[in-house]
């Protein structure tokens, strides 16, 4: 899947790296209120009372044990609607081919059958050209190659990752959790990271931060979680934690990697919050240089401190 969207202003949201609810509807029983005398009491025709078990009057099977009042056909039926809106998906073009994704993500789909697979390819290859551009639209692309394939861990790996996208955090995170049991990887840990951060528990982001987690993880995936859990740090006000751990990836690197640019600015964020203006300053500068492609709005922080009287 492509390379995710621009990072938040701390720079704290990691790249992608690649893919691979409605609930029911309310409204009242049918049958609730049926065969009632006029003056609203329990009793039933038969003179018996009716059993209001949970406060939900039922009515008594042959064998003389209650069961609860059907569901409304329409309940029912809307919910059958809904399900099927999701399992077809967005249309896809007819040039789209199961092709199109990635030889590895297609082998995590070879023990679907053919046809199937194929469907779920497709789906996927249209959430990773989405997912960029248009992430609401992509994430309903993984949902309909889940309604298809919801025990392989390269679809909940989709899921989670368009989700994260559209701002779903709740809901990404509990498809990375689903993808990490089915896989056994910890390939997205600086997302699920991210997506606590997000849902305002940095103390379980942080949590993230181990060296099982990180023995896990390449040299990128390191310096992403690094940077997640600076911002973690910062949330809790932690200023000089945070700068000490971004001063342990490799700043001055010469490299021209997407995370460059995201850990040049994290780092110049928490020096700014720990009141180290003038070097916060000297790396939103170091960050524009690397930044060609707009990743952070480096440029228009330099502004705003430029225009903010020093203290």
């Amino acid at each position: 899947m492509a390379e995710s969207r621009n990072p938040r202003r701390d720079g704290g949201k990691p790249a992608g790296r690649g893919a691979g609810s409605g609930g029911a509807r309310g409204g009242k029983p049918a049958g609730q209120g049926r065969d009632r005398r006029g003056s609203g009491d329990p009793s039933r025709r038969d003179g018996k009372p009716a059993d209001t078990r949970g406060g939900k009057p039922t009515h008594p099977r042959r064998d003389g044990k209650p069961y609860e009042a059907r569901r409304d056909r329409r309940q029912e039926e809307g919910d059958r609607t809904a399900a099927q809106k999701i399992y077809d998906g967005p249309p896809i073009p007819d040039d789209v081919s199961a092709k199109d994704l990635d030889k590895h993500a297609r082998q995590a789909l070879q023990a679907l059958p053919e046809k199937l697979a194929d469907k779920v390819a497709r789906h996927l290859v249209m959430a990773g050209l989405l997912i960029a551009e248009d992430p609401e639209t992509a994430h309903l692309h993984a949902l309909a190659a889940k309604a298809r394939a919801t025990r392989t861990g390269l679809v909940r790996e989709a899921c989670g990752e368009t989700a994260y996208a559209a701002g779903k955090f709740a809901e990404a995170l509990s498809e990375f959790r689903a993808a990490r049991r089915m896989t056994g990887g910890y390939l997205y840990a600086p997302m699920m990271a991210d997506c606590e951060r997000a849902l305002k528990r940095p103390d379980k982001a942080i949590a993230y931060d181990t060296p099982e987690i990180r023995g896990h993880l390449d040299d990128a995936g390191q310096i992403e979680l690094s940077i997640v859990v600076a911002g973690a740090r910062r949330d809790q006000k932690q200023y000089d934690a945070a700068v000490r751990l971004l001063e342990t990836e490799p700043l001055h690197t010469k490299g021209r990697s997407d995370w460059v640019p995201r850990l040049r600015y994290a780092y110049a964020d928490a020096l700014l919050d720990a009141g180290r203006r003038d070097e916060a300053v000297e790396w939103f500068h170091r960050t524009v240089a690397v930044d060609g492609n707009k990743q952070t709005d480096a440029e228009e922080r330099l502004v705003e401190l430029e225009k903010r009287p020093q203290s």
